[in-house]
C-alpha cells in the first residue's frame, strides 16, 4: 500500500518544513482529536504565490496556488500537530480564501486544486466538506489561502 508520503511525492512534493505563524496565533491548536490548522498560505520554496484571480492569474494557475497552500496545511499537521498523516482519521473541512476581482466566481474551481491534492494523498480520509469564496486580498497578497478542520 502506497503511504500519503509517496502518494505526495506522485505529485511532485516533499513534505516542505512547517511555515512559522507570522502574528499571534498558534499553526495548530488541538482538542481532543480534533486539529484546526490555521490559514496556510500559497507558498514554496521560492517565497509566497501572488496574484489576484481574474486579473494577474487564471483558474489553472490559482488551483496550482490552491495546491500549494494544501501542502503547506498538510506540512502543519505532520510538523506542528505531531501527527503523521498515515494516522489522520479525517479530514472534516476545509475554507478556501481566493485573492480575486468583485466579478471572479469560480473560486469552487480554484479550490479544487487543494481537494484534489489532498484526496490523493489521503485518499477516502481526505474527503471533505469546504466552502470557498473570493476576497479582496490575502497576507503577502497571496493568491490563496486555507484552513483546515482535522480528526486525528
Amino acid at each position: 500500500m502506497t503511504s500519503p508520503i509517496e502518494k505526495l511525492r506522485e505529485y511532485g512534493y516533499e513534505l516542505p518544513a512547517p511555515k512559522a505563524p507570522v502574528a499571534n496565533y498558534v499553526p495548530v491548536a488541538r482538542s481532543g482529536n480534533i486539529l484546526y490548522v490555521s490559514g496556510q498560505i500559497s507558498s514554496n520554496e521560492h517565497g509566497v504565490v501572488t496574484g489576484l484571480l481574474g486579473e494577474t492569474m487564471n483558474v489553472v494557475q490559482g488551483g496550482n496556488a490552491a495546491e500549494l497552500a494544501a501542502l503547506n496545511v498538510l506540512s502543519q499537521i505532520v510538523h506542528m500537530g505531531g501527527v503523521p498523516l498515515e494516522e489522520v482519521k479525517r479530514l472534516l473541512k476545509i475554507t478556501v480564501l481566493v485573492a480575486s476581482t468583485a466579478d471572479f466566481t469560480e473560486q469552487h474551481l480554484v479550490a479544487n486544486g487543494a481537494s484534489n491534492l489532498l484526496v490523493g494523498v489521503l485518499g477516502d480520509k481526505g474527503k471533505h466538506a469546504r466552502a470557498a469564496f473570493g476576497v479582496a486580498s490575502l497576507p503577502f497578497g497571496a493568491a490563496v489561502e486555507i484552513e483546515a478542520v482535522v480528526e486525528v
